[in-house]
């Protein structure tokens, strides 16, 4: 789906043998950063709609993805000539990565 030749893909192999706990701390760096600017809307969701619970955190990761993340990879597609069942299946993943984040923080507060 990435379009890569097989040349690439190996190249990525061993850039990922070598460098890979590198792209790994920057994922995980990144999901870090995603969750707490998703907390501060969390706050300000629940504050300002008087919504709480698991509901409102789902509320926010949804409306954070549609908002935020939807937008913004949508480009790869337009742009960049990727194919549609690639948006599909990150965005997928951001939208499930999003829900669960937010119910998680909204179940800690």
């Amino acid at each position: 789906m990435m379009g890569w030749t097989p040349e690439q893909m190996e190249a990525g192999k061993a850039k990922m043998k070598k460098d890979g706990w590198k792209t790994y701390l920057m994922a995980f760096i990144g999901s870090l950063v995603m969750a707490l600017v998703l907390g501060y809307f969390l706050v300000f969701t629940s504050y300002y709609l008087d919504i709480t619970g698991i509901s409102a955190g789902m509320q926010t990761g949804f409306f954070a993805w549609l908002g935020f993340v939807a937008p913004v990879t949508l480009g790869a597609v337009l742009w960049e000539g990727r194919p549609w069942k690639l948006w599909f299946l990150m965005n997928g993943y951001y939208l499930v990565a999003l829900l669960i984040m937010g119910s998680i923080l909204a179940a800690w507060m």
